[in-house]
């Protein structure tokens, strides 16, 4: 049972200033020494490094479409656990969700499944009294979802705010605070949305110093925690990286095993979760960073590397060859390597024609078009990570092209939006697009340590 105080902060649309908004509340909460959690809807990776600099904790994702919805309480209490409040940013519009499955892993199911109030961020430019209309329409449309309050952002004026308030005295709904427009709380975007913490440190530090600053001088804190405390008990327990693994197989005492974890500013995209299975099932998870390090650290028997820009460092990804070497040489030896997205550029023979790891006898090169959405799944055959029919679900947000799109043993037969197959398996490789939550399927942690105690 989860008592954590918790709000959730929705929008009409994206591009509304949820990031600006939710990020500022957790680090001017976080500043007035609250233990504050954060948490993410959706599988977006950009926005959680932000929460992580405004908490000082690990941002986690909350997606009932890659883990069923079964999982989001759990996930949620297990990230908030201890904490004295949770601040959950939505994704889209409040009510959007996987195309073409009604309210799956919409911010809305998941405020219902939280049992947590929403804050509606609303962009108040060029409306006034019409932002009454459209506050009724998103509090009245899921009785079941409920608007605690509004925050009105991009507010030009003292008049214009007063204008807005007016209207919204009549809708019932409490206004918690107006942010006016402010240069300092942007944050630059590029081809696959924010520019990551990792690559802006220091910028980034300032960016969610000034929107703390913002939300504390432009919204109520003491209302808002108010709501959140409103919040009813939340049933069920949280869970647990051991607890999920003895639940798929019986637990083994083995040794410690090494796996490597690519990190740094080339590769940021990874869940929290998919660490603590590895360390629950018996890996001693090393991080390393490719820009820097010319070797994989001593020891290691498996090699996971996920998402991120390698198209934004390729220069420096191909510059390190002895780490290049390094990796390749692993593979070729049979141990276990997984590999999402990012990871599957790299390992190929070239990207944007400059030299990648050789693992893969494939090209990879940055294209126009925006691959991006919710993915069905089945393994294809056996892998380091999964047996043949094993299903799981994913998701995929990339704008470069691999080819050929699949090896002669391909990593999934992907079912949506359309039938086929792509990703490599070859050896203990598993290397695809696909992002996933091992959460989902925690058996894929044990099956990936054991391979690497036995390659």
């Amino acid at each position: 049972m989860s008592s954590v105080p918790r709000l959730v902060v929705a929008a009409p649309s994206s591009g509304s200033g949820k990031t600006t908004v939710a990020t500022g509340l957790m680090a001017a909460f976080a500043a007035r020494g609250l233990a504050v959690s954060p948490h993410k809807v959706g599988p977006d990776y950009i926005d959680p490094g932000y929460h992580a600099l405004a908490t000082g904790r690990v941002g986690r994702n909350l997606d009932a479409y890659l883990c069923g919805p079964e999982l989001v309480g759990p996930l949620f209490a297990h990230g908030a656990r201890g904490c004295d409040l949770a601040v959950v940013e939505g994704v889209m519009g409040l009510y959007d969700g996987a195309a073409g499955e009604g309210e799956l892993a919409s911010t809305a199911q998941v405020a219902k499944l939280l049992r947590a109030p929403v804050v509606l961020v609303v962009d108040a430019s060029s409306q006034s009294r019409s932002v009454a209309a459209l506050v009724h329409g998103f509090a009245s449309w899921d009785p079941q979802v409920r608007v605690g309050g509004v925050i009105l952002n991009k507010v030009a004026s003292d008049r214009h705010e007063e204008l807005l308030r007016e209207a919204l005295e009549a809708s019932g709904v409490p206004v918690f605070g107006a942010l006016r427009r402010v240069a300092q709380v942007e944050t630059p975007s590029r081809h696959l949305g924010l520019v990551p913490v990792a690559e802006r440190r220091g910028d980034a530090v300032a960016a969610v110093a000034a929107m703390a600053a913002q939300v504390a001088d432009g919204c109520d804190l003491e209302a808002l925690l108010e709501l959140a405390r409103s919040a009813g008990a939340l049933p069920g327990a949280a869970w647990d990286a051991a607890e999920a693994l003895a639940s798929s197989q019986p637990d083994t005492v083995r040794s410690k095993v090494r796996v490597a974890v690519a990190g740094g500013a080339a590769f940021t995209f990874s869940y929290a979760e998919h660490t603590e299975l590895l360390a629950a099932a018996g890996a001693d998870v090393v991080p390393f960073d490719p820009l820097r390090d010319e070797r994989l650290p001593d020891g290691t028997r498996g090699l996971v590397v996920g998402g991120g820009f390698p198209e934004v460092y390729g220069g420096e990804l191909s510059a390190n060859e002895p780490l290049r070497k390094d990796i390749a040489a692993l593979a070729e030896r049979g141990a276990p390597v997984a590999a999402e997205c990012a990871g599957l550029l790299y390992l190929c023979r070239e990207l944007d024609g400059l030299p990648m790891c050789g693992v893969l006898d494939a090209r990879a090169r940055m294209s126009e078009r925006l691959t991006l959405g919710y993915r069905d799944a089945v393994a294809v055959g056996d892998s380091a990570l999964a047996v043949a029919g094993t299903r799981m679900r994913g998701h995929e947000f990339h704008r470069t092209v691999v080819e050929p799109g699949a090896g002669a043993a391909p990593a999934w037969g992907v079912r949506t939006p359309r039938p086929r197959v792509e990703g490599f398996v070859q050896q203990g490789v598993h290397a695809s697009y696909l992002h996933t939550h091992w959460a989902s399927t925690p058996g894929v942690a044990r099956r990936f340590v054991e391979r690497c105690r036995t390659s």
